[in-house]
Protein backbone atom coordinates (compact mmCIF):
# COMPACT_ATOMS: atom_id res chain seq x y z
CA UNK A 1 0.00 0.00 0.00
CA UNK A 2 0.88 3.59 -0.56
CA UNK A 3 0.75 6.51 1.89
CA UNK A 4 -1.64 7.93 0.29
CA UNK A 5 -4.04 4.46 0.37
CA UNK A 6 -3.15 4.23 3.71
CA UNK A 7 -4.40 7.43 4.73
CA UNK A 8 -7.60 7.25 2.82
CA UNK A 9 -8.52 3.70 4.19
CA UNK A 10 -7.66 4.98 8.08
CA UNK A 11 -9.45 8.18 7.39
CA UNK A 12 -12.81 5.58 6.34
CA UNK A 13 -12.44 3.30 9.08
CA UNK A 14 -11.89 5.98 11.45
CA UNK A 15 -14.79 7.95 10.11
CA UNK A 16 -17.43 4.75 9.92
CA UNK A 17 -16.75 4.96 13.61
CA UNK A 18 -18.02 8.21 13.64
CA UNK A 19 -15.02 9.63 14.74
CA UNK A 20 -14.31 13.00 13.53
CA UNK A 21 -10.68 13.34 12.42
CA UNK A 22 -8.73 16.40 11.44
CA UNK A 23 -5.51 17.15 9.05
CA UNK A 24 -2.83 17.90 10.91
CA UNK A 25 0.59 19.72 8.54
CA UNK A 26 3.31 18.34 9.35
CA UNK A 27 6.26 18.22 7.42
CA UNK A 28 7.74 15.69 8.68
CA UNK A 29 4.81 12.84 7.40
CA UNK A 30 3.31 12.22 4.62
CA UNK A 31 0.01 12.64 6.86
CA UNK A 32 -1.46 13.22 10.43
CA UNK A 33 -4.75 13.05 11.68
CA UNK A 34 -5.72 14.45 15.36
CA UNK A 35 -8.42 12.67 16.50
CA UNK A 36 -10.78 12.29 19.62
CA UNK A 37 -10.81 8.27 21.19
CA UNK A 38 -13.06 7.36 22.50
CA UNK A 39 -15.47 9.92 20.68
CA UNK A 40 -17.13 10.94 23.11
CA UNK A 41 -16.59 14.28 25.48
CA UNK A 42 -14.42 11.86 27.91
CA UNK A 43 -12.68 11.11 24.99
CA UNK A 44 -8.78 11.72 24.55
CA UNK A 45 -6.85 13.78 21.72
CA UNK A 46 -4.86 10.95 19.67
CA UNK A 47 -2.54 10.93 16.86
CA UNK A 48 -1.90 8.69 13.61
CA UNK A 49 1.19 9.47 11.54
CA UNK A 50 2.82 8.42 8.95
CA UNK A 51 6.93 9.51 8.64
CA UNK A 52 7.99 10.67 5.62
CA UNK A 53 9.94 7.54 3.84
CA UNK A 54 8.60 4.60 6.12
CA UNK A 55 5.99 1.90 5.67
CA UNK A 56 4.55 2.43 8.88
CA UNK A 57 1.78 4.53 11.03
CA UNK A 58 2.33 5.79 14.68
CA UNK A 59 -0.62 5.91 16.74
CA UNK A 60 0.03 8.27 20.18
CA UNK A 61 -1.45 10.13 22.56
CA UNK A 62 -0.24 12.86 25.48
CA UNK A 63 -1.54 13.52 29.04
CA UNK A 64 -0.45 16.12 30.78
CA UNK A 65 -0.89 15.93 34.82
CA UNK A 66 -2.72 18.61 36.40
CA UNK A 67 -1.02 21.18 38.72
CA UNK A 68 -2.29 20.41 42.38
CA UNK A 69 -1.13 16.49 41.75
CA UNK A 70 2.03 17.86 40.82
CA UNK A 71 2.68 19.86 43.94
CA UNK A 72 1.16 16.78 45.63
CA UNK A 73 4.07 15.15 44.31
CA UNK A 74 6.47 17.27 45.41
CA UNK A 75 5.29 16.79 48.91
CA UNK A 76 5.90 13.02 48.38
CA UNK A 77 8.97 13.51 47.29
CA UNK A 78 10.46 15.00 50.25
CA UNK A 79 8.60 13.80 52.91
CA UNK A 80 8.29 9.97 51.53
CA UNK A 81 11.49 9.64 48.74
CA UNK A 82 10.72 5.88 48.96
CA UNK A 83 7.65 5.84 48.53
CA UNK A 84 7.76 8.19 45.80
CA UNK A 85 10.46 5.85 43.99
CA UNK A 86 8.58 3.33 44.40
CA UNK A 87 4.93 4.55 42.67
CA UNK A 88 7.48 5.53 39.91
CA UNK A 89 8.74 2.43 39.35
CA UNK A 90 5.33 0.61 39.18
CA UNK A 91 4.10 3.16 37.11
CA UNK A 92 6.78 2.44 34.52
CA UNK A 93 6.35 -1.52 35.11
CA UNK A 94 2.94 -1.11 34.39
CA UNK A 95 3.44 0.87 31.22
CA UNK A 96 6.32 -2.08 29.76
CA UNK A 97 3.48 -4.80 31.07
CA UNK A 98 0.54 -2.90 28.77
CA UNK A 99 2.96 -3.62 25.73
CA UNK A 100 3.26 -0.62 24.33
CA UNK A 101 6.22 2.64 23.82
CA UNK A 102 5.90 5.16 26.71
CA UNK A 103 7.65 8.29 27.81
CA UNK A 104 7.75 10.10 31.15
CA UNK A 105 8.05 13.89 31.17
CA UNK A 106 9.34 14.60 34.96
CA UNK A 107 10.31 18.23 35.84
CA UNK A 108 13.91 19.26 36.01
CA UNK A 109 14.92 20.66 39.42
CA UNK A 110 17.11 23.38 39.76
CA UNK A 111 19.67 21.09 41.39
CA UNK A 112 19.91 18.63 38.91
CA UNK A 113 17.34 16.12 40.52
CA UNK A 114 14.25 15.09 38.80
CA UNK A 115 10.71 16.48 40.03
CA UNK A 116 7.46 15.17 39.84
CA UNK A 117 5.86 13.66 36.61
CA UNK A 118 4.72 16.61 34.41
CA UNK A 119 3.46 14.41 31.46
CA UNK A 120 3.62 11.17 29.95
CA UNK A 121 3.13 9.86 26.15
CA UNK A 122 1.85 6.74 25.22
CA UNK A 123 2.44 5.30 21.42
CA UNK A 124 2.27 1.86 19.24
CA UNK A 125 3.36 1.79 15.54
CA UNK A 126 1.91 -1.01 12.93
CA UNK A 127 3.57 -1.28 9.75
CA UNK A 128 1.34 -1.54 6.09
CA UNK A 129 1.76 -4.93 5.79
CA UNK A 130 -0.34 -5.60 9.11
CA UNK A 131 -2.66 -2.56 9.00
CA UNK A 132 -6.25 -3.20 8.86
CA UNK A 133 -9.01 -1.82 10.81
CA UNK A 134 -8.57 -3.97 13.75
CA UNK A 135 -5.31 -3.86 14.39
CA UNK A 136 -5.72 0.02 14.09
CA UNK A 137 -8.81 0.21 16.53
CA UNK A 138 -7.47 -2.88 18.98
CA UNK A 139 -4.29 -0.64 19.27
CA UNK A 140 -6.20 3.05 19.87
CA UNK A 141 -8.21 0.51 22.49
CA UNK A 142 -4.71 -0.53 23.99
CA UNK A 143 -3.48 2.57 24.46
CA UNK A 144 -6.60 4.27 26.24
CA UNK A 145 -6.36 1.31 28.22
CA UNK A 146 -2.57 2.31 29.74
CA UNK A 147 -3.39 5.93 29.73
CA UNK A 148 -6.58 4.96 32.05
CA UNK A 149 -3.97 2.78 34.39
CA UNK A 150 -1.46 6.01 34.66
CA UNK A 151 -4.19 7.97 35.29
CA UNK A 152 -6.12 6.40 37.91
CA UNK A 153 -2.73 5.44 39.47
CA UNK A 154 -1.97 9.04 39.54
CA UNK A 155 -5.32 9.88 40.80
CA UNK A 156 -5.20 7.40 43.59
CA UNK A 157 -1.96 8.27 45.20
CA UNK A 158 -1.81 12.13 44.57
CA UNK A 159 -6.04 13.15 44.53
CA UNK A 160 -8.14 14.49 41.62
CA UNK A 161 -5.86 17.83 41.44
CA UNK A 162 -7.43 21.22 40.80
CA UNK A 163 -8.50 21.32 37.05
CA UNK A 164 -5.32 23.21 36.30
CA UNK A 165 -2.39 22.01 34.01
CA UNK A 166 0.79 21.63 35.71
CA UNK A 167 3.97 22.75 33.67
CA UNK A 168 5.94 20.70 31.69
CA UNK A 169 9.35 21.38 31.45
CA UNK A 170 10.12 19.50 28.24
CA UNK A 171 7.73 20.86 26.53
CA UNK A 172 8.64 24.74 27.51
CA UNK A 173 12.51 23.95 25.97
CA UNK A 174 10.39 22.90 22.80
CA UNK A 175 8.02 25.81 22.88
CA UNK A 176 4.85 23.59 23.17
CA UNK A 177 3.80 24.71 26.47
CA UNK A 178 0.82 26.15 25.47
CA UNK A 179 -0.32 23.23 23.39
CA UNK A 180 -2.63 22.77 22.50
CA UNK A 181 -3.49 25.12 20.65
CA UNK A 182 -7.17 27.39 20.55
CA UNK A 183 -8.17 26.19 17.11
CA UNK A 184 -7.23 22.07 18.10
CA UNK A 185 -10.46 20.60 19.37
CA UNK A 186 -11.13 21.35 23.46
CA UNK A 187 -9.82 18.46 25.53
CA UNK A 188 -11.49 17.97 28.82
CA UNK A 189 -9.75 17.30 32.50
CA UNK A 190 -6.21 17.04 32.28
CA UNK A 191 -5.19 15.49 28.84
CA UNK A 192 -3.44 17.58 26.52
CA UNK A 193 -2.89 15.82 22.77
CA UNK A 194 1.26 16.29 22.53
CA UNK A 195 2.32 13.17 20.17
CA UNK A 196 3.62 13.64 16.35
CA UNK A 197 5.09 17.29 16.13
CA UNK A 198 8.21 15.90 17.92
CA UNK A 199 8.08 12.60 16.08
CA UNK A 200 11.65 10.86 15.66
CA UNK A 201 11.20 8.23 12.49
CA UNK A 202 14.10 6.83 13.78
CA UNK A 203 12.45 5.43 16.85
CA UNK A 204 11.23 3.20 14.54
CA UNK A 205 14.23 1.96 13.09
Amino acid sequence: MTPAEVKKRIGDWLQSERIEIKNQPNESASFQFLFRFPPNPSGHMFNVINPNGRDLVAIGSGTRVDLGQQNRMKECMVDEPSEWNSWLHNVRLELNRSGIDWSLHLGHGEDGKKGPLQAFHVSEPTWFDGLSKNTLMQSMRKLWLAKLTVIHEIKHKFGPGINKPGPVDDWKKEGKQNYPKKEDPTVEGNEFEGFGSGFDPSDWV
